[in-house]
This record gives C-alpha cells, structure tokens and sequence, in this order.
C-alpha cells in the first residue's frame, strides 16, 4: 500500500510534522487492520527551510514513532527523482535514514526505477545497470529491497523530475527492464506497474513476464 502524499515527516514546521506522524501511524494500523504487511511512503521535504541532514534526522525519527505506536507493518522508504526539497534521491540519503531506525525488521525501500533513474542513476545502459545495482547492494544491501515500482522516465537521466511513462516509452528503455525481470535479486519481490496509460497495463504486465 501507499500513504498519501501529502504526508511530510521530515517537515521543519513542527505542527505540520506532527500530523504528518499521526496520520502515518493511522495508516499504518489500517494496514495491519485490513492484514498487509508492507506500507510505501514518500520520505519528506526539507521545503528549503533546513539542511537535508536535519530533515533525514526528522524523518527516521518519524519512523520510529510509527514503529513504537504499531505492531507489524514494514515501512518502506520510496527511492525519490529529487524533485523539488525532496529527500530519498541518494543511496546514502536513504541509508543515513535507516541507520537511525531501531528496528531494522520494520523498515525497508521501495525501488522506483524512475525516480532512481531522474535522480542521476543510469539504468538504461548495460554498465550502468550493473553500477546501479552494485552501488544500492554496497550502500544499503539488497536485503532492505522489499517492493520495486516499474516505471519508465518521460524526462531524462539526471532530469531530477517525477514523470512516470509506459515501459519502453521513455528515456529508460525496455533494456533495463528485461535486466529487472532477469535479475535474481528481484525474485519474490512484490512489484507494482504505476504507468500512465492503464489500457495498456495488462499488455506491459504480460511484456515483463515474458522477461523472465
């Protein structure tokens, strides 16, 4: 599942931060109420009113409220594009949040190959595949991938823009897909299509499938 958006734990407005942490720990007992297991969310903003180490500190100290105040959900920290204030855009960045966690059990990331690739990681070529890869197993270790969202970029590598575009249509390129699909790293883990065009989702459902 997914949190809503306008969530923002890593706020430098104390009151805004707050509702933001208890609307999180509201979503993440819903989640354990319905059964699931897994909660996306978007780690925060610093709004260019407090460094990005500040706002990394806020926001793994948000996680661990909602930690402390449920019981089971994991809370999976989405790779972002850094569009914006937007923290998440580094391997490092979110590594520095999950070291601050107190239970390493309850937390996660979430893979989005097109924020991953506007944030300035090159996907779409053989080399940079492997350096992607190799760079996010060094830095947080495949242990901590639990969900991937499979998008193309309707803008370029490093474009450090939001745009989701249907598999194959954008600047990532079907390549780096079939990579996706026949990497054993990604074996087992839950992956969602979040494309543009949903009359085609089945037709990419089955395309990436046929990676395999």
């Amino acid at each position: 599942v997914h949190d809503s958006y306008l969530i923002n734990i890593g706020s430098p407005k104390p009151d805004a931060r707050e509702k933001s942490v208890v609307s999180l720990i509201d979503e993440a007992k819903r989640v354990e109420t319905l059964g699931l297991t897994k909660l996306v969310l978007h780690p925060g903003s610093h709004l260019k009113q407090i460094s990005e180490e500040e706002c990394i500190e806020l926001i793994a100290a948000g996680i661990n409220k909602v930690i402390n105040a449920s019981n089971s959900v994991e809370l999976l920290i989405e790779t972002t594009a850094g569009q914006g204030s937007n923290i998440g855009y580094t391997f490092n960045q979110l590594k520095d949040i999950i070291s601050q966690i107190n239970d390493y059990s309850r937390v996660g990331v979430c893979f989005d190959t097109c924020h991953v690739f506007s944030s300035g990681y090159g996907l779409s070529t053989k080399d940079g595949y492997k350096n992607t890869m190799s760079e996010f197993d060094k830095i947080i270790g495949f242990s901590f991938l639990k969900a991937v969202h499979l998008n193309d970029s309707k803008n370029e590598y490093n474009s450090r823009k939001d745009r989701h575009e249907n598999i194959g249509d954008g600047y990532i390129g079907i390549e780096a897909f079939k990579k996706i699909m026949q990497d054993p790293r990604f074996d087992e883990i839950p992956m969602i299509l979040e494309t543009p065009n949903e009359e085609i989702w089945e037709e990419e459902i089955k395309m990436l499938y046929s990676f395999v």
